[in-house]
């Protein structure tokens, strides 16, 4: 009969308290061993060092990475450095939550052997991609870009003279497949959402081309009635929370943030059914404050919960899927709705515009 591996005793009872050794690391590299005591049961004292162990583990290989490159450096300990000390401070949370997935759920569970970052050549890559991308459609290419970077900057900080990865095996992102509505079915999809409740944010996607965050950020401070014009200034987007060495999503914050890009900034001319639908909805948000008093949460937002509060990002997406599904539209999003959209200027925008007159 097997028998069961021997658990590791990393506490014991010493002085009417439960107590565990620990390794710190010192400012020369060289490791101090002391103890931590006090604690009360021996599950609390086992949970205080492994603590201990990891932020030591850590601390050792931002040692390595900082000190002179080590030639000796393993390739796991130099993505997981890289990935956390470096990468991480300079890109959204959002582009982290992807990565944190790339790195501790694709790559590092199948990596069968850990070897040392300058013999990580473009076999051994080959190798370790053909298995990660077994995982998911989208897993050999996004893992192939991750580890792209990490090689980049591993020749830049001179641990490795050449970036494998570009002679790898290719593994071609997938072209994502449009739907476009067509005159007819643009007619169906607003008659449907005209008493849905959503019916000015799929004027605003599909009439002005806004993106979802920029239809949820839009305030009434950027809406000009005189000239009939909005500004995009801002979005709102889900920023998911994750603790640092995971890649696990604890929880979801809805927040302000600029546009996409640069030149997501834009002053965009509406036509005038857009506009009185923005003027109904203000009227729509005046009696949501009577009713909600002190309650209600002023943040000036078009598009908001009846508490003024904004909606969650998969709300709309989610009013969507229910509107096409319940009329038998093809399906389609929010993004979706942008791909018809041309400037204002154009013939094709005034044909186009005709449909939704028709529709109202």
């Amino acid at each position: 009969m097997k028998q069961s591996a021997k658990k590791k005793e990393v506490a014991f009872y010493e002085g009417n308290a439960w107590v565990h050794r620990v390794k710190l690391l010192q400012p020369d590299g060289s490791v101090k061993y002391s103890k931590r005591g006090g604690f009360q049961s021996e599950e609390e004292a086992e949970a205080s060092y492994y603590k201990y162990e990891k932020e030591f583990k850590k601390a050792s290989r931002a040692y390595q990475m900082s000190a002179k490159p080590n030639p000796d450096v393993d390739l796991r300990d130099y993505l997981l450095y890289w990935f956390e000390d470096v990468f991480s401070q300079r890109i959204e949370n959002t582009t982290r939550m992807v990565c944190a997935y790339v790195l501790y759920d694709l790559i590092l569970p199948n990596m069968q052997q850990n070897i040392k970052l300058r013999y990580a050549n473009e076999e051994y890559f080959d190798s370790l991609l053909a298995v990660v991308s077994k995982a998911c459609e989208s897993a050999g290419n996004k893992s192939r870009e991750f580890l792209n970077m990490a090689m980049k900057e591993a020749v830049i900080q001179e641990y490795i003279r050449v970036n494998p990865i570009p002679a790898t095996k290719p593994y071609p992102r997938r072209k994502p497949t449009i739907i476009i509505l067509n005159k007819e079915n643009v007619k169906k999809l607003l008659k449907a959402a005209y008493d849905s409740g959503w019916y000015l944010e799929i004027l605003l996607g599909l009439f002005c081309g806004l993106r979802k965050g920029e239809i949820s950020g839009l305030k009434f401070g950027d809406f000009d009635a005189e000239n009939k014009t909005i500004y995009i200034q801002r979005q709102i987007t889900s920023n998911p929370v994750i603790p640092k060495g995971e890649s696990k999503i604890q929880s979801y914050e809805v927040i302000e943030k600029p546009p996409k890009t640069d030149n997501s900034y834009r002053l965009l001319r509406i036509p005038e059914a857009v506009a009185k639908e923005i003027e109904k909805r203000r009227v729509l948000v005046d009696a949501n404050k009577l009713q909600y008093g002190e309650q209600y949460f002023d943040h000036d937002y078009i598009s908001c919960q009846e508490n003024g509060l904004p909606h969650s990002t998969a709300a709309m997406n989610s009013a969507l899927t229910k509107l096409c599904s319940r009329n038998g539209l093809p399906h389609i999003t929010v993004h979706g709705l942008r791909h018809p959209y041309v400037k204002p200027t154009t013939k094709k925008f005034i044909t186009f515009f005709e449909v939704f007159r028709a529709a109202s």
